[in-house]
């Protein structure tokens, strides 16, 4: 008897067993995380961002660059390669929710950030980013057609909560110091015109130097300024002013050799207290350059000549 009793219980247990192992099974079919195609990143030729609040943003391929639509301003090509690489290797890690209660994850109507890419065969990705997930190293999402929420890897969030303004290229001067042959400065009151000179030194080397009718120049001055001038990136871009609002700089500067270059500078405003507003020759939009950065090219005429 005691022997049928123990054949039973194992009869049950083996039951028991099977039918865990079966909807275990059953559980992770169900489960299965979808598997997102590869996008290669030199066939993706535009990328749309868009939130709730703000408008929508577009980007899309030019040449050996991109550009912020419709303006065509160009984009940071640093932070546009960071998002092509996202979307590239976009993957899908684990499933968080089947709720739909998308609010708890950033991915409700006020909070998400729905983005798309395109190919030259078409749409490729069409997803939503939330907030990040506890462990920061992963991003909660839904993908489009699909109502259940995923871990996707990585902070996805911080890569794509961009404005236009943050995506532009903030590049506004941009020159080869030693194609300059004539700086002219006018502080707004005098001017001042230098001019390069090559003075032999042995045989085969030229020291260069700059001269000017008002005395001696200490080069090391001009060299820093065009140091500065050489790469010169804003902080920001006046979307609510023209270049024709601006009148009577309070620091000009001109630059001509292989090509003819200018920068001004006008009074700070009071809605910008720490910048000055700026017009570049390069650029086609004005914009504000910090007090710091001001300093380095708005300097004193008399800086530029040696002491007596």
């Amino acid at each position: 008897m005691k022997v049928k009793k123990e054949h039973l219980i194992l009869a049950v247990l083996i039951v028991v067993l099977s039918l865990y192992v079966y909807f275990r099974r059953q559980d992770r079919t169900q489960y299965e995380l979808p598997v997102l195609q590869e996008v290669p990143v030199s066939e993706i030729v535009k990328i749309q961002i868009a939130k709730a609040q703000g408008p929508m943003i577009a980007l899309e391929r030019k040449d050996e660059g991109w550009v912020l639509l419709p303006e065509k301003y160009p984009a940071d090509q640093g932070k546009v390669t960071v998002m092509l690489e996202t979307l590239r290797n976009l993957t899908l890690s684990a499933l968080i929710s089947e709720s739909k209660s998308y609010e708890r994850y950033g991915l409700g109507k006020e909070d998400r950030i729905s983005v798309k890419a395109w190919t030259g065969d078409g749409l490729k990705r069409d997803f939503e980013i939330g907030r990040e997930a506890p462990s920061f190293q992963h991003t909660f999402v839904k993908i489009d057609g699909d109502g259940r929420v995923f871990h996707a890897r990585e902070n996805l969030k911080v890569r794509f909560d961009q404005s236009v303004d943050d995506l532009r290229d903030k590049s506004v001067l941009s020159l080869d110091p030693t194609a300059v042959d004539t700086i002219e400065l006018h502080d707004g009151k005098t001017s001042l015109h230098l001019t390069r000179m090559q003075d032999p030194v042995g045989e085969s080397a030229a020291q260069e130097s700059w001269e000017s009718q008002g005395g001696q120049v200490e080069d090391a001055v001009v060299s820093e300024l065009l140091s500065v001038l050489s790469n010169l990136k804003c902080r920001t871009f006046l979307y609510d002013q023209k270049k024709d609002d601006f009148r009577d700089p309070l620091y000009a500067v001109t630059l001509r050799g292989t090509k003819e270059h200018s920068l001004a500078l006008y009074a700070k405003e009071e809605k910008n207290p720490n910048d000055y507003p700026a017009l570049s020759s390069q650029n086609e939009s004005p914009f504000l350059l910090p007090e710091h950065q001001a300093g380095r090219i708005m300097l004193s005429l008399e800086r530029f000549f040696k002491p007596s």
